[in-house]
């Protein structure tokens, strides 16, 4: 594997990379465009049986769509969630301008790739209400992620180390960042009713608070008067953010969107029960495993749910928490998907003029 991206050639982390990088930056005008990308595929895509396309909406993939549409190099799409109608139905000036591009943009890349991969169920059947104006061999394939590595209990003392005020208390984790999307909102409010009605959980709030929305969720919060209920403790990484998942009893997102969502993986990889909404496209694997609660994005929705955990009994809890684990390893495991992927390119490199129909999932192997 060899990675092409439309970075600057003088970034510092090209320098310690694990697998080949060839930049074909400096990109300009926010779109990522970059004269050398389409001249160096023409050249060396006969190095390679297949190109993977990671994301729509720059130029990496309109490039790659002018590189090799009329070569015998396949190339595959990640849409990574980009067509979730979400982005339309709440920001419609945006979506206009992609209205403008995508004829002779996108839609032909999808259109052309031997093959769009979508993550879950739930995404590919979203991405066909953006536009309609849509055709292309979709294929889902499961995602996956690498669970933690090291010590449960060092972890969790270096997230209580750092922040020992909580220290003793039941937390109850959100962990992502903090932007309208997420249903930050939402959830201080119904956190606010629960603290009313006597409940001695604490909320943790892990991700960048700096941003205007972050510090009118931080008002927010004091205005309801769970100011002292909240603890906001900005980016967590390594084993203090993994130290986070094992010091909470659950973990919260009742995001509005949310095309995988790889905080929800590692908390179930953690074994900890998670409290999402339907708008996390992973919902569906989370309620048939009983790895969780499950219910809509809106304030009613919310409530109930911090209301069934809360209202659950331990047996209820535990059982929960063993699904958890469960559940990542037959879903969300990296080298689940790592097998599934590898057996998708295989199936269609047998003949890269032959499509897989329309919406067919690849078996695992």
């Amino acid at each position: 594997m060899e990675l092409v991206t439309l970075d600057d050639p003088g970034q510092a982390w090209l320098a310690d990379f694990p697998v080949p990088v060839h930049a074909m930056g400096p990109s300009r005008f926010g779109y990522g465009y970059t004269p050398r990308l389409v001249p160096w595929l023409k050249k060396h895509h006969r190095d390679y049986d297949v190109v993977i396309v990671n994301g729509i909406w720059q130029y990496s993939s309109f490039g790659v769509w002018r590189a090799l549409r009329n070569t015998p190099t396949p190339y595959c799409v990640f849409t990574h969630g980009m067509l979730d109608p979400w982005f339309k139905q709440n920001y419609p000036l945006k979506h206009l301008k992609k209205w403008l591009y995508w004829p002779w943009g996108e839609y032909r890349v999808l259109r052309d790739a031997l093959a769009v991969f979508f993550t879950t169920e739930e995404e590919r059947r979203l991405a066909r209400r953006s536009f309609w104006l849509y055709h292309c061999d979709e294929i889902v394939i499961p995602y996956g992620i690498n669970g933690p590595t090291g010590d449960p209990v060092q972890q969790r003392e270096a997230f209580l180390g750092q922040f020992p005020a909580l220290r003793g208390k039941r937390l109850l984790l959100f962990l992502s960042r903090i932007h309208e999307k997420k249903g930050c909102d939402l959830l201080l409010y119904s956190f606010a009713k629960l603290a009313k009605g006597g409940t001695d959980l604490h909320l943790v709030m892990a991700g960048p608070a700096d941003s205007e929305y972050g510090r009118s969720m931080q008002a927010l919060a004091g205005s309801l008067g769970i100011g002292d209920r909240i603890t906001w403790v900005g980016m967590l990484a390594g084993d203090v953010k993994w130290g986070a998942f094992y010091a909470s009893e659950a973990f919260i997102l009742p995001s509005h969107q949310e095309n995988f969502g790889i905080a929800v993986a590692e908390a179930l990889a953690c074994g900890l029960p998670v409290l999402i909404s339907n708008k996390v496209n992973i919902w569906r694997e989370v309620r048939m495993h009983g790895a969780g609660v499950v219910e809509g994005d809106d304030q009613t929705s919310v409530d109930r749910l911090l209301q069934t955990w809360c209202s659950a009994d331990e047996a209820q809890r535990q059982a929960m928490r063993a699904n958890a684990r469960k559940c990542f390893e037959k879903c969300f495991n990296v080298d689940r998907f790592a097998q599934i992927f590898v057996e998708s390119l295989k199936l269609l490199g047998m003949d890269a003029t032959r499509k897989i129909p329309s919406g067919q999932a690849v078996p695992p192997a």
